[in-house]
């Protein structure tokens, strides 16, 4: 089912976005944008591979990030997330809007967290 999908995003979940940004820029040495996107504000490394890491601030337990992106260059995230429910995963976040798209978040059976990106472009089933 994501076999063929492009992993796109790694996602971490900080704390701080100016000391985030100053370690992955000064010290890792990755290009970092700060994107605003209405009231949320977040950053977006890029790698030479082409997945960017992306950092939002939120409240986080270790082991809730990172995830990993799956994205859905065909769309159909609808279809996908009903797939991977009907196969045991479980709904983390319903497919839902984010910059530029929908996304939805989904876990595996040890807990583990993954996530479906797709532009708005696409449409969101593909039957």
């Amino acid at each position: 089912m994501l076999g063929q999908a492009r992993i796109g995003n790694i996602c971490y979940y900080i704390s701080n976005l100016d000391r985030t940004e100053r370690f992955w820029r000064d010290v890792v040495g990755l290009h970092v944008q700060r994107i605003e996107d209405g009231d949320e504000e977040f950053l977006i490394a890029s790698t030479a591979g082409g997945v960017d890491l992306i950092f939002f601030v939120r409240e986080a337990r270790p082991g809730d990030s990172p995830i990993i992106v799956f994205n859905l260059e065909d769309g159909g995230i609808d279809d996908v997330a009903a797939a991977l429910v009907e196969q045991g995963a479980t709904i983390v976040t319903p497919v839902s809007h984010a910059p530029g798209g929908w996304s939805g978040d989904y876990a595996d059976p040890d807990g583990h967290v993954l996530s479906l990106y797709q532009s708005a472009e696409k449409p969101r089933r593909l039957g």
